[in-house]
């Protein structure tokens, strides 16, 4: 018999001091119960987690930042959280132009500590955000227009497999599972430790800008920037935010990799629509862009709100048709929330890589669009989940496809809509890499 693996790391089982907090998830709503949480310090300390979870027979869910959007995807009843959060070494080489990062640290830690010595890496929109899971599904933000996804600047990982050995994949080596780790999602393969990223030369300064208009103005901002958005200047990236009827309003931020006088010119087709009640407009040195520009960090414990969000890719403006399931649901999201509906532009970069190319698949859209309803009370849940499931389907005709680090567990037969046609390879690279499906979660992708 063989001699059964000690957890090693910082380990805290079911009932000791500590749990409740290694239980808080970004959504303050999560009701799972895991046996044991294992915060990792090293490769070592995942593999024994999974050595253990395998002789043991309980089920595994990896976590990075604990902004798992859905319930069941960081943390299961009974289960082991092998949690990577604390591995955070970052290091640059200048000469190669490479960054090779602890899949531990949140996205603003690098993005910062690279700014800070002349270089880019590109961010969503909250610096919270754990790198381990932006990576792998993909990572969309303001920058990808210019340095393409999160994943495409991946060029090598290190990752335990179901066995708890330790595999490295890169373009020699591995490339399937390289490959499938660009865009493929997390907790499918395996418990990934580093990533080895490309990273860009900044510019020395940067514009970052900030618009809003009131909220009954959003039809006639929303049809302007689908058309104007995509095709502008590459160098420039914009999210459109419209919240709630109810105390929300329109908001249009964004980055642009050059001065602000051309700035202004370029973005003079938006700011011309409607009657914006504030324009800010601001040229900085590159270092100071991701403070000034990242959210707030958004902090995981006094978060009050539950969330379910939704989302797609837009490869024409929206018709009145679409514009009208918008409002609906507008009007019907609880007031003074987060909710409501969120575009990024996309093109650049992004798509210049071919769909087939890297497991992300929606490359050729025009836009990217989420929209989640938020509520406090948990008697509220259902009504907003269904809203939220209500308007995908209203606005099916007018989207395709999904994005994976928006999960949305109400899409059936979800692999297709997450992966397009690169599903059927991925299949085929989780048999490979983990033929009995150690690794899974409801909507994870079963093996070939």
């Amino acid at each position: 018999m063989k001699s059964a693996t000690k957890l090693t790391g910082r380990v805290i089982f079911k009932g000791d001091p500590g749990y409740d907090a290694a239980r808080k998830n970004w959504d303050p709503h999560t009701n799972r119960f895991p046996k044991v949480f294992v915060f990792a310090q090293k490769t070592r300390d995942v593999a024994n987690a999974v050595k253990w979870a395998r002789q043991h027979n309980v089920p595994i869910r990896p976590r990075s930042g604990r902004h798992a959007l859905e319930g069941n995807l960081s943390q299961v009843n009974g289960g082991i959280v092998i949690d990577v959060s604390d591995m955070k070494t970052i290091k640059l080489n200048k000469k190669c132009l490479t960054a090779t990062v602890g899949t531990g640290n949140r996205v603003g830690r690098i993005v910062r500590r690279l700014a800070d010595q002349g270089y880019i890496a590109p961010f969503g929109d909250s610096p919270s955000v754990g790198i381990g899971g932006i990576t792998l599904g993909g990572g969309i933000g303001p920058l990808a227009r210019t340095t393409g996804l999160i994943s495409d600047l991946l060029i090598e990982l290190e990752m335990v497999d179901a066995k708890g050995r330790v595999i490295v994949a890169n373009r020699k080596k591995n490339s399937d599972l390289l490959w499938a780790s660009r865009g493929g999602g997390g907790g499918n393969f395996g418990i990934y430790t580093k990533y080895k990223l490309k990273v860009l030369r900044a510019p020395a300064f940067a514009t970052i800008f900030r618009v809003t208009w009131p909220w009954e103005q959003f039809e006639k901002v929303v049809k302007k920037w689908q058309r104007w958005a995509p095709s502008v200047d590459t160098r420039l990236g914009t999210e459109l935010n419209v919240g709630p009827k109810k105390g929300g309003n329109v908001t249009m931020i964004g980055l642009f990799l050059g001065s602000k006088t051309e700035a202004v010119r370029l973005l003079e087709p938006i700011t011309s629509v409607g009657t914006p009640t504030t324009k800010t407009i601001r040229q900085l040195p590159y270092a100071k862009v991701p403070r000034s520009f990242l959210l707030a960090p958004d902090p995981i414990l006094p978060q009050k709100f539950s969330n379910q969000f939704s989302s797609g890719f837009g490869r024409h403006p929206f018709p009145d048709k679409a514009l009208k399931a918008m409002r609906t649901f507008l009007e019907k999201a609880e007031g003074n929330t987060p909710a409501g509906f969120f575009f990024l532009n996309w093109g650049g970069a992004i798509s210049r890589v071919a769909p087939r190319a890297t497991a992300f698949y929606w490359r050729k859209a025009k836009y990217y669009v989420e929209w989640n309803s938020s509520w406090v009370k948990q008697s509220n849940a259902a009504r907003n989940i269904a809203l939220v499931r209500q308007t995908r389907r209203k606005l099916q005709p007018y989207i395709v496809g999904s994005y994976i680090n928006v999960p949305d567990q109400g899409i059936k037969n979800s692999g297709p809509v997450y992966y397009g046609k690169n599903y059927a390879r991925l299949k085929r690279v989780k048999a490979k890499y983990d033929p009995q499906n150690v690794f899974n979660n409801p909507q994870s992708i079963p093996p070939a």
